[in-house]
């Protein structure tokens, strides 16, 4: 099955579906062998990873979509790949979710802030007209029906024009027959609970510690509607906590192991040298 395939029959499934965010190969592989069963590359933590700078669109498409490309070559699970605001117009948009449906994504998120965006849950954002959000996700729609690849509809308009207006945008976008909705930092359990009751769709909540959304289980939130869940910087979160960790250790002892870390012999398991070895001897080129 393709992975738009796959992704939907993950979405009709009951319950609210956990999805890590990725943000190289490496943490996308780390995902799958977890157990779980869908995946998101998230642009705060690519430009975080691959720029070493904050998520304010000063990551290019051409640098999200490399690694889109090694994300999903690296993991069997759907992917769905962050396509900020499309880099450019609803022609712009259309070229992304192609792009994005070749990289092997199963669907691609598409947002309604004005360039450069921001991260949803920082300050300064602004959004495109209501008008100019709905016809760029007519355009990426008519493009995934072409391309095999879901749509996700995201709004900011929350922080901007406040909630009816978020609302009436996600209304929008699900007429406009986009797969996924996605209100954008909704700030408290009423305002998540009135989106899903007025929508039909799938719905994605999103988690980030320190946000503005209310942090919940996954049974809550599959209690009050939703069908996904992205916690979107949490594995490049905690991985900077333990390189900082094993950092600080290296400058008092440099004979020190973090206990945190995996031996060499689990390093060489999770990135294949076994399975490699294995293909080395069926062509007969091992030592």
């Amino acid at each position: 099955m393709s992975p738009a395939t796959r992704l939907r029959d993950l979405l009709a499934r009951t319950g609210c579906h956990v999805m890590p965010g990725c943000f190289d190969a490496l943490s996308a592989k780390l995902i799958g062998d977890a157990g779980h069963e869908v995946g998101f590359m998230s642009g705060f933590a690519v430009s975080a990873a691959r720029l070493g700078l904050p998520d304010t669109g000063l990551i290019s498409f051409s640098e999200m979509l490399d690694t889109l490309r090694n994300c999903c070559a690296a993991t069997g699970i759907p992917m769905i790949g962050d396509g900020d605001t499309g880099y450019g117009n609803a022609l712009n948009v259309q070229r992304t979710v192609v792009e994005y449906a070749r990289a092997g994504a199963a669907a691609v998120m598409i947002e309604d802030q004005l360039s450069p965006k921001k991260c949803g849950h920082t300050r300064g954002k602004q959004v495109v007209s209501r008008e100019e959000a709905r016809m760029k996700i007519r355009a990426a729609v008519e493009a995934a029906r072409q391309a095999d690849i879901l749509v996700l509809a995201r709004t900011d308009a929350r922080a901007v024009h406040g909630f009816d207006e978020a609302l009436q945008r996600c209304r929008d976008f699900e007429a406009e027959g986009a797969d996924i909705i996605f209100f954008e930092a909704p700030e408290s359990e009423d305002e998540m609970r009135r989106f899903c009751a007025a929508i039909k769709k799938p719905c994605l909540a999103n988690m980030v510690h320190g946000g503005k959304t209310p942090i919940l289980p996954a049974a809550t939130l599959a209690q009050i509607g939703y069908r996904l869940a992205v916690y979107p910087v949490l594995t490049v979160s905690t991985a900077i906590t333990a390189m900082q960790a094993a950092l600080a250790a290296l400058r008092t002892d440099d004979k020190t192991t973090p206990s945190a870390a995996v031996s060499f012999a689990e390093l060489q398991k999770i990135v294949g040298f076994p399975a490699y070895w294995e293909r080395e001897k069926k062509y007969g080129v091992a030592d």
